[in-house]
Order: structure tokens, then C-alpha cells, then sequence
């Protein structure tokens, strides 16, 4: 079964695994007119709004500031796509013609937009981060060498090779005999917030196991016939949510009072209700949870966010 409407798993272009070890034809498509690059500092980057739509603000290879340059793949029209890790981002400034032109991040901008373009940025901020945080080898310490476009860090004195880290996060929708959903609220969260229970897999950990673990250190709840639903990239740093539907064995809860400081059971009707009254806040659109959770009540939950600009 797969879950509809997870944004940060869109994409829009051929990744070119094949060709990022060519450094002619990495350097031939970074010389290439059509080339664009998206900039990238801290996670964010800039966006436009014009005419009704939100868009990455791209630029031509020749005007791309300095700083480590990714390739991000190629589209089906041909554009070559590169993403370049800047110290910080050009000056937003509109550029007279009636439009917009802010920095923002995946959260703000993961629903809003189209396939391609955040595909880019999903795969750009993730590869910004571990630039940033992998610059020495782990076995002797000394400082890494770029390749593959990007994508694999060398070691010079021992000949290792390094590539981009993914953690593996396990997300569920627990459901009880009386079809009620388990949410949980952690107490750095905004007031009235709820979501799904969540935890990392741990080393030797079957998904299924990390599923009925992290359920049962969170709420106490025992659950039994987890089932895949879907993924979709994490960016905060580096995780890929992996979500999960499990049938609750137990209902009684006691929580961690460390992770998870609340946990109710909750209705269809109950959750609408509380939604709409304005005493439970649910996770961002852009968010798995979201997904997991209106999988299960079956519609769409307008919760008054809107649409971001």
C-alpha cells in the first residue's frame, strides 16, 4: 500500500548517478548555457512568488557564487541541475518586475513546490548538511577530498571513501480495536500539538522491530502487524522517515515522560472535533505524521494553516 501525498518524496529529474564520476562530463554540463544552479546556506534558499506560485530562484552557472558545487541531475527537457553550498545567500531583493523574492526552508516550502523543484531542494539541503558536518575522514581525522560531484568524500591518506548519511526513522500510525488512532505530544512542542509516535532504528533492528520498540518505550502500548505504508526524505539533518500503520495489542498507556510526555487515544470524530475547535494541533503538511494520520481518518484535515508564502 502506498501513502498518497508525501511532498518531500516528489522529484523531477535522472539523478545521473552514472555520470558523476566523469569529471568531463560533470564539467561539460556546469558549462553548459541552459545549466541552473540552485544556492543553498543553512538549509534554506531563495524563492520567488509571482503570478500566484512560489518558485526557486535558479540561476545560470556563471553567476553562482563560490562555495562546493553538487551535481543534482538532469531533466527530461535536458537541463543539467547543480546545487552550490554557499556561506550565505544573495540578498533577497525583488527585482522590480512585481515580484517577491524571500529565503525559506523545506518546511515552509516542501507543499508548495512542484515535483522538480523539490526534489532539488530536498536532495541540495540534504547534501549541504553532510558537506558541512563530514569534512575529515572518521578513521584517521585528516580532511576529505570532493568527488563524484559531489557526492563521495575521499580520504587522501588511507584511500577510504565516504558517502552521504541516511538515518533510517521509523514513523507509525497505531490503531486500536476500536479504530481509535494513538497520538503523542513531546513536551518541546508548541502547546496543543500532537503527532505520531516516532524513534530511529537501531543497529541490527528489523523495521517491524524498531516499530513495536519504539511504540512500547514511548506509550506502553504492545503492537503487533506493522504494516509499510510509504517513505519520504527527512532533512533534519538526514533521515528518511519510514511510515508504518501497527495494530495495537494493548490500550493502556504510560508514557516515557522523556520522549513523549502525553498520549491519548483518539476517534475520527473526536480528532475532528478538537481540530476544529482549536485544542489540538496536528504536524505540518509536509510532514509523514500528516500523511499517516488523514490516511487514517480518511480525508484531508483542514486545520487553518493555509498555504504558505
Amino acid at each position: 500500500m502506498t501513502l498518497p501525498g508525501l511532498f518531500l518524496a516528489r522529484s523531477g529529474v535522472d539523478r545521473a548517478a552514472e555520470q558523476r564520476r566523469d569529471d568531463a562530463w560533470v564539467a561539460a554540463a556546469w558549462a553548459e548555457p541552459s545549466t541552473r544552479v540552485l544556492v543553498v546556506a543553512g538549509g534554506r534558499a531563495l524563492v520567488r512568488h509571482a503570478d500566484g506560485r512560489t518558485r526557486l530562484v535558479l540561476v545560470p552557472a556563471a553567476g553562482a557564487p563560490e562555495g562546493q558545487r553538487v551535481l543534482l541531475g538532469r531533466a527530461e527537457d535536458g537541463t543539467a541541475y547543480f546545487a552550490v553550498a554557499a556561506e550565505a545567500l544573495p540578498d533577497p531583493a525583488g527585482d522590480g518586475d512585481g515580484e517577491e523574492v524571500q529565503d525559506a526552508g523545506l518546511r515552509e516550502l516542501g507543499a508548495v513546490l512542484d515535483d522538480l523543484e523539490v526534489g532539488l531542494l530536498v536532495n541540495a539541503v540534504a547534501l549541504e548538511h553532510w558537506h558541512r558536518t563530514h569534512t575529515h575522514c572518521p578513521r584517521c581525522g585528516a580532511p576529505t577530498q570532493v568527488e563524484a560531484a559531489g557526492h563521495v568524500r575521499r580520504c587522501p591518506r588511507d584511500g577510504s571513501q565516504h558517502f552521504p548519511r541516511t538515518d533510517p526513522a521509523v514513523i507509525m500510525a497505531v490503531v486500536d480495536a476500536d479504530d481509535r488512532l494513538l497520538l503523542g505530544r513531546q513536551a518541546t512542542w508548541p502547546e496543543g500539538r500532537y503527532s505520531t509516535l516516532a524513534g530511529f532504528v537501531e543497529p541490527g533492528e528489523s523495521l517491524e522491530a524498531a516499530v513495536a520498540r519504539e511504540v512500547l518505550e514511548e506509550s506502553g502500548i504492545v503492537v503487533d502487524d506493522a504494516t509499510y505504508l510509504g517513505s519520504q526524505s527527512w532533512p533534519f539533518p538526514q533521515s528518511i522517515m519510514l511510515g508504518f500503520r501497527a495494530r495495537a495489542a494493548s490500550t493502556a498507556i504510560t508514557t516515557d515522560d522523556e520522549e513523549i510526555v502525553d498520549a491519548l487515544w483518539l476517534t475520527r470524530e473526536e480528532l475532528g472535533a478538537r481540530v476544529a475547535e482549536g485544542s489540538l494541533r496536528l504536524p505540518p503538511a509536509v510532514s509523514i505524521a500528516r500523511r499517516l494520520i488523514e490516511h487514517w481518518y480518511g480525508a484531508e484535515i483542514d486545520d487553518g494553516g493555509g498555504t504558505w508564502r
